[in-house]
Order: C-alpha cells, then structure tokens, then sequence
C-alpha cells in the first residue's frame, strides 16, 4: 500500500560523515519543510513487517506504530506529547493501516508542531532502500549527497560510532555508493538531485538555490541559519558533529591528507578507488592491495573494537541497546505465533553479511555477546 501526499516528501540520503545532517538542518530551517532528527524507520523496520504480521489487525498496527515512535534516538523528537496517548493519536490519524501510514502520520505530527506544510527526513541509509520509498510514497525526491570518499571516511574513524580502520571505512563507502549508483539509474531529474558536498560548501547560497529549485520551493536565506536552530545546537555540542553548531564551512575538504596515513589513502584506492573516480575525484595514490589474510584480520579487529568500545565515554550503549531490544521483540513475536520464518526470498538486508551495519547497529550483536556488553537504555546527554 502507498499514500501519496499533496506535498512531496523529500528523503536526504548519502553515505554517513558525508553532509546529509548538514543538509537536514539546512532544509529543516526553510519555512515550508520540516526536518526531525534522523529516524532510521526504513533500515529498522521496512525490511522486517512481516514479523508484525497482518497490519490491518489493530494490535499489529499499534505495535509498528509504538516502536516506532518510542524508538526515535531523540525521544518522541522532543514534541510536546503524551507518552500514555500518543500511539493512540498516531493510530488514529494514520491515512492506512500499513507501514507508509504509519510512517507517514508520524512525519506530519512533527510538521504539524513546526507548522510547516512540507516534511522531510534524513537517513542515511535510506539510500539501501529507494526502491521501498518510492512504493510507499510514489511522488517522493531524493536529496542525495556525495563528498569525497577519503574524507568522508577519515571524518568516520574519528567518530565515536563508526569503523575502526581505513579498510572497514573503505568498504563500507563502496558499498553505498554502489547502492546510489544503482538507485539514480533507475530514477528521473524530477526525482532525484546529485548535491557535491565541496560544492555546498563552497558556494552554499547558489547550490541552495539548484537545490530549492528541485524541490519547488523558494529560495530562502533561513537555509544559511541552520547552525541558530535547537537540531544544530543539540548536534554541535557533541565532538562528533561540532561543525554543525557553526555557519557552513569548506574547512572539512581535503581532511584525510592529515588523517589518513600514505599507506591508509593506498589502501582505500585498492577497496574504493574505482567508486572514487566515478563519483568525480581523482586518485593521487597508487592501490595497495591487501591480501585475504590481511582483509580477514582487519574486518576481525574492527568487529572487536566496536564492541569493546560501545559502553565507552563517547560510545553510543543507549542506541545500540535499542536496537537490540528490536531485534528481540521480533523473536518475541515468533514466539508468540504472529510470525513463523523469513519469506522464502527475504527483503534485503535479511541474511546479508551486512543486515546488523544497515540497521544501523554500531557494533555486531556476536561480539557484544561475547564480551558481555550489557544494554543501557537511559542517559544524561543527548541520544544523536
């Protein structure tokens, strides 16, 4: 089922460090578009309906919609709601009962609040699932931002959530960018726009422009206000988007000459460079290729450190509690009956090697187990 609305939803998609929260706070300040913080429905829940079994069933639809709502890594986007009735007002409100309703009464309860006509949403790994967007919501664009691989991969092993060694990070942004290569192909200028982060952030007010041109809005200076707003000030007070606190700035271009060892920019050429060149940049390394034994105990130490590192000062337990709390609940549900096994030929990422990264976990359950992680579920600061 799909829900087509008067007003276009706009998806910001792009591999992570690569500028999709800074064009979600951008177009979040325009007058007509609201833009919540990230909200991950579609890697979280899209591929995995059918262990809430038949939507039309109330509970069923209620359950989704609960999650959902109490899932978001902002608790309820901070809107001034009712924990005790809000599923009731969301279920009510919902144009059907199927995921798109769902998601669909939840991203107009924010733009309500914003009094805002138009919303938008930021997910970077919604770019795994353009093809599900566009059943659900036929008449939506796509903002999709690229920035050059090896800074966008510098700006990730030094973040707090994200892979441990340039290996990891390489193919990780090789295997978005494939992803975007295979969507854009498939879709029309009216529905898609290509936005170069260097470009952004070098000429914002012109590309700004291009970009409010696609979306059929007016140009509006509030675009270059987006570090004055409650999602930018929340975002650039944590080491890991402090950038976003401040007006646009073309300081990050260029990071991984400083960040990524000679041998480090060799290997993301072997692993990325042909993605790279493709994408518009040039090479200025010769590859080097590692060998299997090497690939092997680099993903291996990767996928110990993110979990020996998750309840860390900086780590992110809350969010990955959550998750795993999800994946629980749908054993649940096994158990209760609403659901038996995968269809026989699952929706990605189900069986992949890459279901857990494209939910967004931070860290593979295997190793979080292994090392005894406990879950938290409450903090003192900020949940992003």
């Amino acid at each position: 089922m799909s829900v087509t609305l008067s007003q276009r939803p706009i998806f910001v998609i792009g591999p992570e460090r690569s500028g999709t929260t800074l064009v979600m706070a951008m177009l979040g300040n325009h007058p007509d578009i609201a833009v919540p913080e990230v909200a991950w429905f579609y890697p979280r829940f899209r591929p995995y309906l059918h262990t809430y079994g038949d939507l039309t069933v109330e509970a069923n639809f209620r359950t989704l919609v609960e999650e959902m709502i109490f899932g978001l890594k902002t608790p309820l986007w901070d809107l001034p709601v009712n924990p005790r009735t809000i599923v009731d007002e969301l279920a009510a409100s919902a144009p059907e009962r199927s995921f798109a309703g769902a998601y669909a009464t939840i991203l107009a309860r924010f733009a309500a609040h914003a009094g805002k006509p138009r919303w938008g949403e930021k997910t970077p790994y919604n770019l795994f699932f353009v093809t599900e967007i566009l059943e659900d919501f036929p008449n939506a664009q796509f903002v999709v931002i690229t920035r050059d691989g090896r800074d966008a991969s510098a700006d990730y092993l030094e973040s707090s959530f994200g892979p441990t060694n340039i290996l990891a990070a390489a193919e990780i942004w090789k295997l978005n960018q494939q992803a975007i290569n295979a969507a854009r192909a498939k879709l029309t200028a009216d529905q898609w726009f290509d936005v170069k982060y260097e470009t952004l952030v070098r000429q914002p007010e012109a590309e700004l422009k291009r970009i409010a041109a696609f979306l059929g809005v007016d140009y509006s200076p509030a675009f270059l206000d987006f570090h004055t707003t409650t999602i930018a000030q929340n975002r650039g007070a944590q080491r890991d988007h402090a950038p976003l606190g401040h007006p646009v700035s073309d300081r990050y271009i260029g990071i991984y000459k400083n960040l990524l060892s000679l041998r480090d920019q060799r290997i993301f050429a072997a692993v990325a460079g042909k993605e790279l060149v493709e994408a518009g940049y040039t090479l200025d390394v010769e590859p080097l290729a590692l060998s299997e034994a090497e690939q092997r105990r680099l993903r291996d130490y990767d996928s110990r450190i993110r979990a020996a590192t998750l309840d860390s000062e900086d780590g992110h337990i809350v969010y990955e509690s959550y998750n795993d709390w999800l994946v629980d609940q749908r054993e649940v549900r096994r158990r209760a009956g609403i659901w038996t096994d995968h269809p026989a030929n699952p929706p990605f990422p189900i069986g992949t090697p890459h279901e857990e990264l494209v939910q967004g976990f931070r860290a593979w359950r295997h190793w979080k187990e292994a090392f005894g992680v406990k879950r938290r579920y409450t903090s003192s600061r900020p949940v992003l």
